[in-house]
């Protein structure tokens, strides 16, 4: 949802841009000039550029998979409100990204002179209005989906602010971008079903996923950090497991937990037959994304070989939650978020032509 995310920069992340090639230049917009024809004209198309680098569109594709686990989690069928609640996770998600970069802009002019605003591609306060605006957007969005779901919304939007303004660079830093991720979950079961209790510990398993993946991102520009991708590799080992056997689960069935009242019955504690197959080949796809650069920076803990972690970790938060559905015992939604990654990676590689990064 900033920086991430997963969370998270969602997913949020906590992932600083890949160093790029743009001419690096003082922090913040140009320097205003009495004659605006001495001002150099910036192409349309390099405006569109900037503000697609701004809110590193390539990382959009691990947002939608939030709300459709979420509402997989409920039981009940995804509909137009679950569409709500997509749109309001992709508004708060890209509010966070202008918002980081903002918040970041003077610490960007010396570590990341190439980003659109310390490069005076994107003015400060464009990025700010953008930040505030997608924030109105989605709780508008998560408004029309029910109370429920903008119940979730605020507190999300919420997290996204706090994480960008203040807790990214303390300890609480991780924990509040993992808990961004976990609620843009919630807002999808909220949004679908009414409550949130049975998609709990979906949202804990996404959470945990992220919250490895920003600790390993915090030390993306610097490297040296041989602690934090061995632990986000253990991570994954334990999520990969849990999530394949399907055994951590509330007492009550799905529908009933998510709206009383509703018939359900209890859900099997493992996944068996075809879907189960699905939920382990998904949670295989999961773990090969995301163990193998997190090996690579616990060997070489170098900058560029840990940007590479942190981006193996974003692009395994897609099939994390088709497993998740999966194991809810959604197929077809898990399937929908799956295909997300295969389209994600070829708009990530197309954008990288343009100096578009996913972290």
């Amino acid at each position: 949802m900033s920086r991430t995310a997963p969370a998270a920069r969602a997913g949020s992340a906590a992932d600083p841009a890949v160093p790029g090639q743009h001419a690096p230049s003082l922090a913040g917009a140009p320097a205003a000039s009495s004659d605006a024809a001495s001002r150099p004209s910036v192409p349309r198309s390099g405006h569109a550029a900037a503000w697609a680098e701004l809110l590193r569109l390539p990382a959009l594709f691990t947002v939608p998979g939030d709300a459709l686990a979420g509402a997989a989690a409920t039981g009940a069928r995804p509909g137009r409100r679950t569409l709500l609640a997509i749109g309001s996770s992709l508004c708060l998600y890209e509010a966070g990204m202008a918002l980081n970069d903002w918040a970041d802009r003077a610490e960007d002019a010396v570590e990341r002179p190439h980003r659109p605003l310390p490069s005076g591609r994107v003015r400060p306060a464009a990025a700010l209005t953008a930040a505030g605006v997608l924030t109105g957007a989605g709780l508008a969005l998560a408004a029309g989906a029910g109370r429920p779901a903008l119940a979730v919304a605020a507190p999300l939007a919420a997290t996204v602010w706090a994480y960008d303004l203040g807790l990214k660079h303390t300890p609480a830093g991780p924990v509040a971008m993992a808990a961004a991720r976990g609620l843009d979950l919630l807002l999808g079961a909220a949004a679908t079903g009414g409550g949130t209790r049975a998609a709990l510990p979906s949202a804990a398993l996404l959470g945990s996923h992220t919250l490895a993946v920003t600790a390993v991102s915090r030390r993306e520009t610097t490297g040296g950090s041989v602690l934090a991708p061995l632990a986000a590799l253990a991570t994954t080992g334990v999520l990969t497991r849990l999530v394949a056997d399907g055994r951590i689960r509330l007492p009550a069935g799905r529908r009933a937990a998510a709206a009383p009242g509703l018939s359900g019955s209890t859900p099997p504690a493992r996944p068996t037959g075809a879907n189960g197959a699905l939920t382990t080949a998904l949670a295989a796809a999961y773990a090969a994304t995301a163990a193998r650069p997190y090996v690579h920076a616990a060997l070489n803990p170098s900058p560029p070989l840990t940007q590479r972690a942190v981006g193996g970790g974003i692009r395994a938060t897609v099939p994390l939650q088709a497993a998740l559905a999966a194991r809810a015992g959604a197929p077809v939604a898990s399937l929908l978020v799956a295909a997300l990654a295969p389209a994600g990676r070829m708009f990530a590689r197309r954008a990288a032509m343009r100096k578009v990064s996913i972290t």
